[in-house]
């Protein structure tokens, strides 16, 4: 591939700057004055709900207008504002299946460039090039739709870099990878900052994948207002006790949330008999599984991207049909319906198996967080006091009451997890179905929500998570179900 000629880096200027979202009284972003020089790689933390992608979003010139909310003092790129500098930044969401526009891989990563006016050829072949950085090896006129989430995420990446922006901002860009796609990605990333010399603003809570890639480590506190900014080790080293009070994940400190156990029971409560799986009829991911899922036991799914870990989890809880075999439930959970789960209806499902997207905005449905929470016990008719109590300790436990009348869609991405876990919890089904659940998660909602889904499991309702968290895994795997790819599980204990 010839080379491709790079971008001046960008330099970025906050004087006084903040954000507020509309219908908040809370500012997301308060008072940041911060200079970023061209060509330098910063890391950001801080807590879930920091104003962390807020930055991000404001850099990328796409925040919004009036009607999104306000904002206070000035945000430069290049001595402009990032509205007018089009262009010169390049935006991965922390939500990557947001950015999915076409229907083929090709064409997606292609499109950024074509709004740039870049040549045709050139573009074919920053497209090839992008694909091959981020480990994403698939013919370019595969469907984007049919891609997992992770395999998203490395996408957005591609069409972000095809641009060989002077400012790259990235939002979690790992998150949702398993390991051999974290390293891909991060060296992809250090690839092309060598290349280009391009500025680097990366979003993060484990700060330790990139440590060892930024110059600078700038950390947002609860109050969105700049609690930390400095060389990484420094910054590590003096600010230990408020990091970890911020939710920052510091290198080597413990969580304190104890590990899997013995699960107490192995009779199922969810059986797959010869299950072959997949979105289409014609692109079978896996088959021939044979599966039991544990009573009362916390279940942890694994393998890599790709592999059909979510299309596992929708199947088994009901939302997508088998391309072959069966799913059945025990008599237990069934309680007087038919054993196969797709066969319930919806109002069947949510006291039997919840499940928790893996995009949480695919399932909001109500204008305020509590509202939102309240849905499965309105659609049940069940919201009494009890009730509304039980909607009040979710929203305490996961640290959203302060958000109670916000909008949904106005959410952090770590927020947004939590809330539809919290959606989930409040109708108590038997089985509760997780796909990526600490993902944008800070260190001090990490531990709350883990302990939290411990007691339930001590309570006795089976939890089946998947999850590329490790820490997870080591807190929660009890049992674990590992995908490979193509077409193989295997099911041991923790």
């Amino acid at each position: 591939m010839t080379a491709i000629a790079a971008s001046a880096p960008a330099g970025v200027e906050a004087i006084g700057w903040g954000w507020r979202h509309a219908g908040r009284r809370r500012w997301a972003v308060d008072g940041v004055d911060l200079r970023i020089e061209p060509g330098e790689r910063v890391l950001v933390a801080g807590p879930s709900g920091g104003g962390k992608s807020t930055f991000l979003h404001a850099l990328a010139g796409v925040q919004g207008g009036a009607e999104e909310g306000e904002s206070a003092g000035r945000l430069l790129v290049d001595g402009v504002a990032p509205a007018a500098a089009r262009g010169r930044a390049g935006l991965v969401l922390q939500d990557p299946d947001a950015q999915v526009i076409l229907a083929r891989v090709g064409d997606d990563v292609a499109f950024g460039c074509e709004n740039l006016g870049i040549e045709r050829g050139e573009i074919w072949d920053r497209v090839r090039r992008s694909l091959d950085e981020v480990g994403l090896d698939l013919p370019l006129d595969h469907s984007s739709s049919a891609l997992s989430g992770g395999q998203k995420q490395r996408l957005a990446l591609a069409g972000a870099l095809a641009m060989r922006p002077g400012l790259l901002l990235l939002d979690e860009p790992t998150a949702n990878l398993d390991p051999e796609g974290v390293g891909e990605v991060r060296e992809a990333v250090r690839r092309v900052l060598d290349a280009t010399g391009a500025t680097l603003v990366v979003v993060e809570h484990r700060v330790e994948a990139w440590l060892d890639l930024v110059t600078r480590m700038v950390v947002f506190g609860r109050d969105g207002r700049l609690l930390a900014d400095g060389r990484p080790d420094d910054v590590l080293a003096r600010h230990r006790a408020d990091l970890l009070d911020a939710g920052v994940w510091v290198p080597g400190a413990p969580t304190g949330v104890g590990v899997a156990r013995a699960p107490r029971s192995v009779g199922p409560v969810l059986s797959a008999r010869a299950l072959s799986i997949g979105r289409t009829r014609d692109h079978v991911v896996q088959s021939g599984l044979e599966i039991d899922l544990a009573l009362g036991a916390s279940t942890v799914l694994t393998g890599p991207n790709g592999a059909g870990k979510s299309t596992l989890a929708l199947t088994l809880g009901g939302l997508i049909e088998p391309l072959a075999g069966t799913v059945a439930a025990s008599p237990a959970l069934a309680r007087g319906l038919g054993a196969d789960p797709l066969r319930w209806r919806s109002r069947e499902l949510l006291t039997r198996i919840g499940t928790v997207f893996q995009e949480p905005e695919h399932q909001f449905v109500a204008r305020t967080v509590r509202d939102e929470v309240a849905v499965a016990a309105r659609a049940l008719g069940r919201l009494d006091r009890a009730a509304e109590r039980r909607i009040d300790e979710v929203l305490e436990r996961l640290r959203l009451s302060p958000l109670s009348a916000a909008n949904p869609f106005t959410l952090s991405g770590g927020e947004q997890r939590r809330l539809t876990v919290a959606s989930v919890l409040v109708a108590q089904p038997g089985v509760v179905i997780l796909d990526e659940p600490t993902f944008g998660q800070d260190r001090v909602t990490w531990i709350e929500l883990v302990r939290l889904l411990r007691e339930l499991v001590d309570d006795g309702t089976t939890l089946l998570s998947v999850t590329h968290d490790a820490a997870f895994g080591e807190a929660l795997g009890d049992l674990r179900l590992e995908l490979s790819a193509p077409r193989a599980v295997d099911r041991r204990a923790a």
